[in-house]
């Protein structure tokens, strides 16, 4: 007789390796490192339960999810060799899950689940989440981008693709009122071109609802920015 597959315990098995391989890889990002993933992965669990979903895969497919970033180095200088021009972290998040998944033999109505969730989570990939349990790892990930650790993630993202040319917000129009926002130089415009944005692409209403607490939270957040700009004599 076939022994039966055991979910919970595969989930576990997943969740210490893609932590120790987080870990382990030396590598430093602290915007995408083993604390997002686990947040992304707790707040998938818990909207998966709000909304019905199937936690298994959700919960394998957000620890997953972002496993490209830290892929051996070998593998990762390939990703951005010419031949493969145009691949994206996720592409090579879904390769490295698809062999994670075949060795713990994870049934293939599951492997195809979880890998078209972890290739639909990317903003910048673009692929619409087919099924309610991509829609919430989707939904997780970005909220992750939001409220108080958004602000945190801005940050550190924003610093880390700083180049000389860069500055911290345009000083004659610090909330592109009047310039077309451009993040790549001005890093406070990247709440025009994308996070103030995002409460519009959730797809669970348990995302959407979360999405507009967090989203409060950074206007609050700008307000404050305006004010203390105001304050100190700066344009606001």
């Amino acid at each position: 007789m076939t022994e039966a597959f055991d979910r919970d315990a595969v989930l576990g098995q997943v969740y210490r390796e893609v932590e120790e391989r987080f870990l382990r890889s030396g590598r430093v990002d602290l915007a995408h490192g083993w604390d997002h993933i686990e947040r992304v992965y707790r707040l998938a669990l818990a909207i998966a339960q709000r909304e019905g979903a199937d936690r298994f895969v959700v919960g394998t497919a957000a620890l997953l999810h972002d496993l490209g970033r830290v892929a051996p180095e070998e593998r990762a200088l390939t990703a951005q060799a010419p031949a493969a021009q145009g691949r994206h972290h996720a592409d090579l998040s879904q390769e490295l899950a698809a062999e994670l998944l075949a060795a713990y033999g994870v049934p293939t109505a599951e492997r195809e689940a979880i890998l078209h969730a972890v290739l639909a989570h990317s903003f910048s990939r673009g692929i619409e989440p087919q099924t309610l349990e991509a829609r919430v790892v989707r939904d997780a990930d970005r909220l992750d981008g939001l409220g108080a650790i958004g602000v945190m993630r801005w940050a550190i993202t924003g610093t880390l693709r700083a180049t000389a040319e860069t500055r911290p917000y345009d000083p004659a129009d610090p909330f592109a009122e009047r310039h077309t926002p451009d993040d790549r130089r001005y890093l406070l415009d990247h709440f025009y071109t994308k996070l103030l944005h995002l409460g519009k692409t959730m797809s669970t209403a348990t995302g959407r609802a979360l999405a507009q607490e967090r989203l409060a939270f950074m206007q609050r957040y700008l307000e404050e920015f305006r004010r203390e700009l105001t304050l100190a004599g700066l344009p606001g």
